[in-house]
């Protein structure tokens, strides 16, 4: 025969009869510490040893006050959440324009895309130039890894619960795994075909007339894609940003790749091979880095500490009933998080009133842009191991 458990206090009764009492006083409240306008727009000059990549005494300072202006930021977004069920941000019809616009970046940054990489396919078979070839190598992955971006996009749209009950997140870094590892050899082959001209008697030239097709159509290509870093540089979707970051890269591997051909021509033969190894290492070396990013996706990497932080504020200022919390989780799902949550209600309180407050934190939860699915684990006591020790 189970025993009815005994409240442990006065506390606990007054927390049963009233689930969520209107007085604020238990939440966490920063309204104190925040930090003026100035603060927050207030950025140190920048001088040559950040350049360098060393950090001085005053951008440490700057450093540690943008962390504490992001975390309160941060607070701010988990109490307009708790308050009113969203974050607060711009209104439907806003969303919408801008939505559109965001969509018309992408669509021309892929149409110019495919436009400018014919117009280096025939640059490179008009002048043969290595450099050229390996530039446009970076054009063509350029195409491909946006068509990627769309096709598992439209995959992961079209959900099947019954064969993927977990979704389709993971689809996109791991096709970006299968891409990268394709050029990779692309970039190993150019970097050998290279190393074989640089080392034989190859004679570069061009006529007067391929010289004019080289320059006319390396000029204009830069230039398109000049003017496409400056567009979508107005936009803060993160994905118009990496169009941007991928035009501008863009802009340099075009730079590199027609004076290597021109210098080529006018002083050493040499110099288009070695400039065709600078852009291929410059390509492979992007790609690795993309594919550390996305392994790190896959392997359900832990979210960074402030993030975290962000979390457990929200579960604490949750509800009044919530005594400790025993646990926060935040890790990678493909390009989202999974999140599990224990917390510690009264050891009395009625199954239906937890699961009330265990469901409605995972939904508050659920709304964060960043997460996939939150699981939200209810216990009276934190004393015990931490779940599931053995995988630990």
């Amino acid at each position: 025969m189970v025993e009815p458990v005994a409240l442990e206090s006065d506390e606990e009764r007054s927390l049963l009869a009233r689930p969520n009492c209107g007085d604020g006083s238990w939440r966490l409240n920063f309204d104190g510490v925040q930090l003026c306008r100035e603060q927050k727009e207030k950025k140190l000059p920048r001088g040559l040893h950040d350049c360098l990549g060393v950090l001085g005494p005053e951008d440490n300072v700057a450093d540690y006050y943008q962390q504490q202006v992001e975390m309160l930021e941060g607070f701010n977004e988990m109490d307009a959440l708790a308050e009113r069920g969203f974050i607060p941000g711009m209104s439907k019809e806003e969303q919408e324009k801008l939505a559109k616009s965001e969509t018309f970046a992408i669509r021309i940054s892929n149409v110019a895309n495919m436009a400018l990489f014919a117009a280096k396919v025939y640059a490179s078979v008009q002048s043969g130039s290595l450099a050229i070839i390996a530039s446009t190598l970076d054009s063509l992955l350029d195409l491909l890894s946006g068509f990627i971006l769309w096709f598992t996009a439209f995959s992961m749209q079209t959900p099947n619960p019954y064969q993927y009950p977990i979704g389709k997140k993971r689809m996109q870094p791991l096709g970006i795994l299968v891409f990268a590892s394709v050029m990779a050899t692309l970039g190993l082959q150019i970097i050998l075909e290279s190393m074989r001209t640089l080392f034989s008697d190859h004679e570069f030239d061009l006529t007067m007339k391929q010289e004019q097709w080289l320059v006319g159509i390396m000029l204009s290509v830069t230039l398109v894609k000049f003017l496409l870093v400056l567009y979508c540089r107005s936009f803060t979707n993160e994905i118009v940003k990496a169009y941007a970051q991928d035009h501008f890269f863009d802009v340099i591997t075009n730079i590199i790749g027609l004076i290597a051909a021109l210098l080529a021509k006018y002083i050493d033969d040499w110099m288009d091979p070695v400039g065709a190894i600078v852009l291929a290492l410059y390509t492979i070396r992007t790609w690795s880095l993309t594919v550390l990013e996305n392994v790190n996706s896959l392997v359900g990497r832990s979210a960074a500490p402030e993030y975290l932080q962000k979390l457990t504020y929200l579960c604490w200022n949750h509800h009044k009933a919530v005594r400790h919390i025993d646990t926060v989780r935040a890790y990678t799902f493909g390009s989202h998080y999974f999140v599990e949550v224990d917390i510690v209600l009264p050891a009395g309180m009625p199954l239906q009133e937890a699961h009330d407050i265990g469901e409605s934190l995972q939904e508050k939860l659920e709304l964060l842009p960043e997460i996939e699915r939150a699981f939200v684990h209810l216990d009276y006591e934190y004393t015990h191991k931490p779940e599931h020790a053995q995988a630990n």
